[in-house]
């Protein structure tokens, strides 16, 4: 397994991939790197590097990069619903249950969301409240604002924008 970091806008971003595919993008280091077999290395993600700083440079909308992530088969069917959100606009957790078929699954899918391994590039920022409230974003409210703002969405979601 490999790891490097990133620098972007919204602080360091801790990559790590199988040396095939990604299989996170953390904001703050995982405890994970600590353990045997774990090896700094950018190489594996030159492609990577090259796509987060056209994405941060409002040069790319969207990522074409082999990804891995690790999770249940719900979880996965979540993030798959993510990455088709399109850039610049937001999705309620209620919204993709539905989309899922299991339209009283809100909460499982807010946890599925919570629990996405490859943050940015799997657009977890992109998932607001039914009312178009931010909530809950593992990485904090300030960075998902600032990657809404990036992708123009911030502006189109009601005010308060933000709530604690």
């Amino acid at each position: 397994m490999y790891w490097t970091t990133i620098d972007s806008p919204v602080g360091t971003l801790w990559v790590t991939g199988d040396g095939t595919a990604l299989t996170g993008l953390y904001m703050e280091r995982p405890a994970t790197l600590d353990q045997p077999g774990w090896i700094e290395d950018d190489a594996p993600f030159a492609a990577a590097r090259e796509q987060l700083d056209a994405y941060f440079a409002g040069e790319r909308q969207e990522f074409d990069l082999p990804l891995n992530p690790v999770g249940t088969p719900f979880q996965q069917q979540v993030w798959a619903a993510l990455r088709a959100i399109p850039y610049g606009e937001t999705r309620s957790y209620r919204e993709i249950a539905e989309q899922l078929g299991r339209p009283t699954a809100s909460r499982a899918v807010g946890a599925a969301n919570g629990r996405n391994p490859i943050s940015v590039i799997v657009p977890c920022h992109r998932v607001v409240g039914s009312s178009g409230v931010l909530t809950g974003y593992a990485w904090g409210l300030e960075r998902k604002r600032a990657l809404l703002d990036l992708e123009g969405a911030a502006g189109r979601l009601p005010a308060p924008a933000v709530v604690a």
